[in-house]
């Protein structure tokens, strides 16, 4: 399947042409200049590439789908999108290429989270929780959700369409993806810590935005998750259930029927012990365990939220305390250990163009 690299670049003279470069190695390129006015263009040109020019910024969700759409137009049956900054090593892309060659109708991801040490704490921890929350609201077993070194098939954007800006667009994809019935892999790759200057993520702009998008999701997974206690709390009450119930505790009472008294406390006694024991078995079942994880960490959401911001605005001058509460809350492992996946919570999209 032929495939072609997207490149996403506001004012990356520092990196892009070594970035094109090395990509080069693995498909062709196209770079979206989001407006840039640091002769990017013309650096990604020289290197190999081909050029697409916004006249202004119009942010990296933007940049994306009109890389999309040109990869589309182009004929590319897979597009590679990675950053220009120099943070990932275009040398993996092979490794994402090779698995999404492998896996039908999959998303592939670059997980940076093998390489932990490369990612500054209050970026590691924003990535956390956003996985966690990615996966407790469609369903996905997957970490590292704000990897932008990503495969698509270009198939996927026949059946989605995102229609979100900034780096909420990443987000949106992999949850319409799921929507849709796509699977998502995850595959290791590298991270090239930052030297020249930070990251283009700005905590207070595009980490609420996604934060706020996800605040979306994660009530449309509770209104499911409500839909589907009532339905199990309702079962035992629905007519055949009901008429073996009645049955089984008529027959244990049987044998007192000529001791009104006694038939009606054993009658009492086995209503009250199945009643105890459909509760714990409710309760242990691997969806309700799931949902208790998941209520833990959405109830500290607010309080998460306001210790990233400050961790991010204070980088390490501040100490290190947001890093043990998401161990603790959103470590994926809670969700894993609770047993099988739950299904995948519908998402609105918009219409496949």
């Amino acid at each position: 399947m032929s495939a072609l690299v997207v490149i996403p670049a506001f004012n990356e003279a520092a990196t892009l042409g070594a970035v094109v470069a090395a990509a080069r190695a693995v498909a062709p390129v196209l770079v979206v200049d989001d407006g840039s006015d640091d002769g990017s263009a013309a650096l990604a040109a020289r290197a190999g590439a081909e050029v697409l020019r916004h006249a202004r910024r119009l942010g990296k969700g933007q940049a994306l789908r009109t890389g999309i759409a040109a990869a589309r137009r182009r004929g590319a049956a897979l597009i590679v999108t990675l950053d220009g900054d120099g943070q990932h090593d275009p040398r993996d892309a092979g490794a994402l290429l090779e698995a999404a060659r492998a896996t039908p109708r999959a998303v592939v991801v670059g997980s940076r989270l093998g390489d932990a040490a490369a990612i500054p704490p209050e970026r590691l921890n924003a990535i956390r929780v956003a996985g966690f929350f990615v996966a407790w609201a469609s369903g996905l077993a997957l970490r590292d959700t704000q990897s932008g070194f990503r495969v698509y098939p270009a198939a996927l954007f026949e059946e989605v369409c995102p229609t979100r800006g900034g780096f909420v667009f990443e987000t949106e994809v992999l949850m319409a993806a799921a929507a849709h019935g796509w699977r998502v892999r995850e595959v290791p790759v590298r991270t090239i810590p930052r030297t020249a200057r930070r990251s283009r993520f700005r905590p207070l702009g595009d980490g609420v935005a996604i934060a706020a998008y996800l605040a979306g999701r994660v009530a449309a997974r509770w209104v499911e998750e409500a839909r589907a206690a009532g339905r199990s709390l309702a079962a035992p009450f629905r007519d055949a259930r009901r008429r073996v119930r009645h049955a089984e505790v008529l027959e244990e009472a049987a044998p007192h029927a000529d001791a009104p008294p006694v038939w009606a406390l054993t009658v009492g006694g086995a209503i009250l012990h199945r009643a105890l024991a459909g509760v714990a078995g409710w309760r242990q079942e691997p969806r309700m365990r799931r949902a208790g994880a998941a209520a833990r960490a959405t109830l500290a959401a607010p309080l998460l939220l306001g210790l990233l911001l400050l961790q991010a605005l204070g980088g390490r001058r501040l100490p290190d305390v947001v890093s043990p509460l998401v161990e603790r809350l959103c470590a994926p492992e809670r969700l894993e250990a609770a047993g099988e996946p739950i299904a995948a919570v519908a998402v609105p999209l918009g219409r496949p163009r």
